[in-house]
Order: C-alpha cells, then sequence, then structure tokens
C-alpha cells in the first residue's frame, strides 16, 4: 500500500473515532439535561457553590468579574473580528474563516435554542455581569470553550516551538475553566449549568473541527478518502473473512 493510502485511510479513521467521541458526549449531555430538569443535582450545585461561598471577597470578586467578561458576548466579538482578520489577511484560510464562523456562530445559535428547550430559572438575575434569561446550559461556558477551543487548534496546528504552543494550550484550557467558575462565583449559574455549557460546546467543537479536517483533507489530498478507508481495511476484512470460513468450514 502507498504511504500516503495509508495516511489518508487513517485520517479518515481518526475522523470516523472523533465523530464517536462526539456521539458519547451527545448522550452524556442528554443525561446531564434530564437529571438536571429532574433535579438531581441539587446537592451538587449546593457543595460546589458552598465552596465558592468560601473563598469570597471583595479581592475574587474584581477577579471573577474580569474572568467573567472575557467570556462575555462583547468581548468574544471583538477577539473573532482580531480571529477572522488574521485567518484571511496573514494565514489566507478560507476554510478556517468560514467554520470558525460556523462553530462560534453556531454556537451561539444552539445556546439560545437550548436555553429555550430546558428553561431552566437563574440563580439571581443581574444584568451588570450579563445574567439575564434562561439558566441551562451556560451561554458564558459554553461560548468560551468553542471559542477558545478554536484558538487551540488553530495554535496547535502553527510551527511554533512545541512549548510555546503548548503553554498557549495551558493558558487557554484554563481561561475556559475560570470563566465557568466565575459565573458560579457571582451568582450566574449552577454548576451543573457550566457542566452543561461545557458538554455543549465541546460537542459542537468537534463537529465543526471534523468538518473543517474532512473538507481540507477533500480540497488538499489527491487520494479519495473511501478509496483510502478501503485499501486500509481491504487486508484486515480478507483475513477476518478467511479465519470466519475456516471456523465454519
Amino acid at each position: 500500500m502507498k504511504k500516503s493510502d495509508k495516511m489518508a485511510g487513517l485520517a479518515f479513521l481518526l475522523l470516523i473515532a472523533g465523530l464517536g467521541i462526539a456521539a458519547l458526549f451527545i448522550v452524556l449531555f442528554a443525561e446531564l439535561a434530564e437529571e438536571v430538569m429532574e433535579k438531581e443535582f441539587g446537592l451538587f450545585d449546593r457543595a460546589i457553590i458552598g465552596l465558592m461561598e468560601a473563598g469570597s471577597g471583595s479581592t475574587m470578586d474584581n477577579v471573577m468579574f474580569i474572568f467573567t467578561e472575557m467570556g462575555s458576548v462583547w468581548f468574544l466579538t471583538v477577539l473573532s473580528i482580531i480571529v477572522l482578520a488574521v485567518l484571511g489577511f496573514k494565514m489566507k484560510d478560507k476554510w478556517g474563516m468560514l467554520f470558525f464562523i460556523i462553530a462560534v456562530g453556531g454556537g451561539s445559535l444552539l445556546t439560545v435554542l437550548l436555553k429555550n428547550l430546558y428553561i431552566r430559572e437563574r440563580p439571581s438575575i443581574n444584568p451588570d455581569i450579563d445574567a439575564i434569561g434562561y439558566s441551562f446550559p451556560s451561554g458564558h461556558s459554553m461560548g468560551s470553550l468553542i471559542f477558545y477551543g478554536f484558538l487551540i487548534y488553530l495554535i496547535i496546528r502553527t510551527r511554533q516551538r512545541s512549548w510555546i504552543r503548548w503553554l498557549f494550550v495551558a493558558i487557554l484550557t484554563m481561561l475556559i475553566v475560570m470563566i465557568g467558575s466565575s459565573r458560579i462565583y457571582l451568582g450566574a449559574h449552577f454548576p451543573s449549568d457550566v457542566l452543561g455549557g461545557y458538554i455543549a460546546g465541546l460537542i459542537w467543537l468537534i463537529l465543526s473541527l471534523i468538518a473543517l479536517e474532512w473538507i481540507q483533507w477533500h480540497s488538499r489530498s489527491p487520494v479519495p478518502p473511501v478509496h483510502a478507508l478501503r485499501k486500509l481495511l481491504g487486508p484486515l476484512y480478507r483475513t477476518v473473512r478467511a479465519k470466519l470460513a475456516f471456523f465454519t468450514d
């Protein structure tokens, strides 16, 4: 088998694995949402909120307010314009631009849809910290995971030194966690809202990146994906068939 065929076939298997992971997270989100609607997460929510309240203070209030603003609609919108400019003018990545818009814009629409589907009331209403509307899932948590998660994907694909890439990955991952934590601390969401936002955001991000990789593969690779997969799995299929024939004869 040619090396190009083998690499294309393996890439196809990775895409299939990504879809499988997304499917598992969909099931997990559905289970979480069902438990939330049946109010089975009350003990979990109270325990996390109690820990947050134990560490509260004026300095922590200011820190958490900064983090929550970094996941707000206006802040992510400004950063999105910058990212699109870099993708379009510097990197000349039209597919990256398109699927970034799909990921971030589609994620925002999905957040609204899910909130109006589950209609969970917030722990408190506070317009100053963008705590209005329904609570589940957390829009800040979902939006930040999609946006900063897409940035992580773009950073990993760059040719920067490995330690620089992983430093930025660690910083952005911590930022995602702190944005979700800030929503709990400031009383805008229950912990289960934040967990639901992370899971829903991860599902949408995975699907968006799989679609992006698929399109880029088609546009760059001379090897048709189905043909590559057939050639990769052909020897395995023939081996299994031969063994089955041996045991059935």
